[in-house]
């Protein structure tokens, strides 16, 4: 779980950078942590992409790898040998 935690953390330091450089524009605080909000979405959207796909393809192998433990306790319930294959 390493990858969410990168990202994670990738998306809070951009925020944390975009803030610093609004402040000196001397907004009213909540004003300015919302524009930053929004602008590090957008900058995160094409700056982070290798991230968040890491992310994503991390989920899907933990699905997966969850899905054939299921099987496998199944089966092993059913009281067969192999596992039944899924249906694709």
């Amino acid at each position: 779980m390493k990858a969410p935690v990168t990202y994670t953390l990738a998306r809070l330091g951009l925020l944390v950078a975009v803030t610093a450089a609004l402040l000196p524009l001397g907004l009213n605080l909540f004003v300015t942590l919302l524009i930053a909000v929004a602008v590090s979405a957008v900058l995160s959207y094409f700056l982070l992409r290798r991230l968040r796909d890491r992310v994503a393809a991390d989920l899907a192998a933990g699905v997966e790898r969850r899905r054939a433990q299921k099987a496998q306790l199944r089966a092993a319930l059913a009281g067969e040998d192999e596992p039944a294959r899924p249906r694709t």
